[in-house]
């Protein structure tokens, strides 16, 4: 008796000696299983039934739900195409010009601190805020915009923007770029921040140009900064529910419908089965997307 209980203590002295920690962590995992695990479980449980989310009773439908969403339900669909039209148009405007002002404003400089402090501005307001103030602009009248365009002469560029059915999620993925710009612009700068100097030493001996310093040295070692940057921009892109209503109505018009605002509509028409099947296919693509952007990134990195 005693040779198997001594292996065994000795193999988990860790655990004997941390187990009254693991009392202060208790309480964490227990509000995490029940607000968040708990759901996510409901959610695969639901997603096979017909609920509408009232009723007591409801039948199981099995996979029903997951191939009407995949192949029989265009409005999903159409909320996908315009999800992923947004992501695109967010990425790219996001991360380029977050960069491009971050390598303008390393230096701490009073002017680049008083610049970056300017283009954070919009990062603080609520996304609310910004579909108000946005949708004064691309107002198809007499908007800011049209009125900018008529005061320089170029009244052939007025447009409705929003009111334009194959433009306006990306029109609307400009005002999210604009909004979140700043922010990404700090995340860029603290890794810029971090290069040594040495490094650009060296490649100006190796007779490198600007963009040879910015290929060979800058993107390899703002890699992680840019992980960072792109996983939080496609993280803003699924959620942009806020921004999306604000500019559209709800619900929102066909060509700004997407798939948060979709589970949305979905469980508001009291199809909650249905909606919990969208869920799920709604997280599956983020998996997808996020995997995607990290071997691309990788791939990239390497190629530097």
């Amino acid at each position: 008796m005693s040779s198997t209980r001594g292996p065994a203590r000795r193999r988990w002295p860790g655990l004997r000696r941390d187990a009254p920690y693991l009392w202060f962590v208790l309480p964490a995992v227990v509000l995490y299983g029940y607000f968040f695990a708990l759901p996510v479980l409901q959610a695969f449980q639901y997603a096979l039934t017909d609920w509408d989310g009232v009723s007591p009773d409801y039948d199981m439908v099995g996979l029903d739900n997951l191939t009407r969403a995949v192949s029989d339900d265009s409005l999903f669909t159409n909320a996908l195409t315009n999800n992923l039209t947004f992501l695109l148009t967010v990425v790219v405007v996001q991360t380029l010009v977050s960069l491009l002002l971050a390598v303008l404003l390393v230096r701490n400089s009073r002017s680049s601190t008083f610049l970056r402090a300017l283009y954070f501005v919009p990062a603080i307001l609520s996304s609310v805020s910004v579909a108000f103030i946005w949708s004064f602009i691309y107002e198809p009248g007499d908007g800011l915009l049209n009125q900018a365009w008529s005061a320089i002469g170029l009244d052939g560029m007025r447009s409705s923007y929003l009111g334009e059915p194959g433009m306006a999620i990306v029109y609307v993925g400009l005002v999210q770029a604009w909004a979140h710009i700043g922010q990404l612009m700090i995340i860029f700068i603290a890794g810029l921040q971090q290069i040594p100097g040495e490094l650009y030493e060296a490649a100006d001996l190796d007779g490198a140009g600007r963009w040879g310093r910015f290929r060979h040295v800058t993107w390899p070692l703002i890699a992680p900064a840019t992980a960072i940057v792109v996983s939080y921009t496609t993280i803003q892109s699924f959620k942009a529910f806020d921004l999306i209503l604000g500019m559209s109505g709800n619900p929102p018009s066909r060509s700004l419908d997407i798939l948060s605002t979709r589970l949305y509509t979905t469980y508001s028409d009291s199809e909650l089965g249905y909606a919990a099947a969208q869920s799920i296919l709604f997280m599956v693509i983020i998996a997808a997307v996020t995997v995607l952007q990290r071997r691309a990134l990788r791939l990239t990195r390497q190629e530097g």
